[in-house]
């Protein structure tokens, strides 16, 4: 007699295990999210896959040696992956749906086959003709760059054996399928063992691997949260669909750190990079307007200039509207509750509309004065001067604290033409001033208010 196959059902959202089906996960609260699946016998290691045994040692035996790095042709990955690609990590990139994601890897495999070794591509979701006639179109030409189309793990890892490469791209994670997963492929087992199988591989043989992963419509990378435990460096490719600009986030990374961005502009040829996004968010700001403020805010260790917009209205309703783009929700309002109690801004029946100009998302206290200073001109009808720009943190009791790395912010405000920045009284204390600036210390922020609007 044939024996039954056993089968759970598994969230296909954060992956929780139930005998029975039942119609919202107990674990994260998911409607509709749990699928029947097979559960597999114990597997073997993959065809071709050798394993080394590895054994304990004493901390003071380990050896430390710097890890060495493979630098692409484009600075801005490289700053974001924290100084080049390590051999043996694992790189997950998640992005929405024609933001860019294959477009970057494509132009970065060819990059790493012309002076850095060997590279397998394999797209589980185009053909080699598709693969080939978009490097047509970006140009990509290299001698040991190799296509690969194939889903099955197991024929990827024995080609991975035959060929040696020592980069390898997958394209996408959610196509993979492991020989002995029965479950359909981007379901939470598949994704996960595949995931596993690849660390292994890149683990055991030195292999860098990118793997692509989809996004779910709330922005997260699709399968289970673990995923993201798993692999080495987690990148989001971030931007709007119909705006050129394309940023790309570190928000893990265990060979650097997780603040860095890189920033390029697509275009027909492929990905460009942006050498002074600062420039870039700021050429089609105009003159004379209100509701305007410009901050230097740090993105890991580069300073970036960025337009801050506010827009108040009185409100219709009875209740007025916050709406933010690129700015924390619950940080805005905050600041007009401040700007109300401490200011003496009459804000409770306004509308207020706010964004950071460019598609760029700003989240650190020091953007905190410039947000109160856009708000107050919009409120009052007054412009701020085209070579003024604000940096300080807002306290709830209307104090302006100091922010750090300010010789950064100053020297990118310098070279951007700006004469006149206002900051924390605090942070002037043997802060050497830039040739060219002029540095106003204020401490509160009804002090700020008078002496930008009079």
């Amino acid at each position: 007699m044939a024996k039954k196959s056993k089968t759970e059902f598994v969230c296909q959202n954060c992956g929780y295990n139930s005998p029975k089906y039942l119609g919202r996960c107990p674990n994260c609260g998911a409607w509709n999210q749990m699928v029947e699946e097979i559960i597999a016998p114990e597997k073997e290691t993959l065809a071709g896959l050798k394993t080394v045994a590895a054994k304990a040692q004493r901390l003071k035996e380990v050896n430390l040696e710097n890890q060495p790095r493979t630098k692409t042709a484009m600075p801005e990955l490289n700053r974001v992956l924290g100084g080049g690609v390590v051999p043996g990590s694992l790189v997950l990139i998640g992005g929405d749906p024609g933001i860019g994601k294959s477009t970057l890897l494509l132009q970065v495999s060819a990059q790493l086959a012309a002076k850095a070794g060997k590279v397998l591509y394999v797209s589980g979701e185009e053909s080699a003709t598709q693969i080939k006639m978009r490097a047509t179109r970006l140009g990509v030409t290299a001698d040991d760059f190799y296509i690969y189309p194939e889903t099955d793990l197991g024929l990827i890892s024995q080609t991975i054996q035959q060929l040696k490469p020592d980069f390898v791209i997958i394209d996408s994670i959610q196509t993979m399928q492991h020989p002995e997963i029965t479950s359909a492929a981007g379901s939470v087992s598949q994704v996960r063992e595949v995931t596993a199988s690849l660390m292994q591989i890149a683990k055991t043989s030195q292999i860098a691997i990118f793997i692509v992963g989809h996004v779910t419509k709330d922005g997260a990378i699709a399968g289970p949260r673990m995923l993201e435990h798993m692999v080495d460096t987690v990148l989001y490719f971030e931007g709007e669909r119909h705006h050129t600009f394309r940023i790309l986030r570190a928000v893990k990374n265990r060979f650097g750190s997780t603040n860095e961005i890189g920033i390029f502009e697509m275009r027909e040829e492929g990905l460009k990079e942006v050498l002074n996004p600062s420039e870039v968010f700021l050429e089609e700001r105009l003159a004379g307007s209100t509701g305007s403020a410009i901050v230097v805010s740090m993105e890991g260790t580069r300073p970036i200039l960025v337009e801050i917009q506010a827009l108040v209205t009185p409100t219709m309703f009875g209740n007025a509207k916050r709406t933010t783009a690129g700015l924390d929700y619950n940080r805005v309002s905050l600041i007009m509750a401040v700007l109300e109690k401490r200011a003496g801004l009459l804000l409770q029946n306004q509308d207020a509309y706010l964004k950071a100009a460019g598609g760029v998302k700003l989240d650190e206290p020091a953007i905190d004065l410039a947000i109160a200073v856009s708000l107050a001109s919009s409120y009052q009808e007054k412009e701020t001067a085209v070579n003024e720009c604000f940096i300080g943190e807002l306290g709830l009791t209307g104090e302006i604290r100091r922010v750090n790395r300010i010789d950064q912010r100053l020297g990118e405000a310098q070279k951007l033409g700006f004469t006149k920045v206002y900051l924390p009284k605090n942070n002037l204390d043997g802060l050497k001033i830039p040739k060219g600036l002029t540095l106003i210390g204020v401490s509160t922020i009804r002090e700020t208010l008078k002496k930008v609007f009079g």
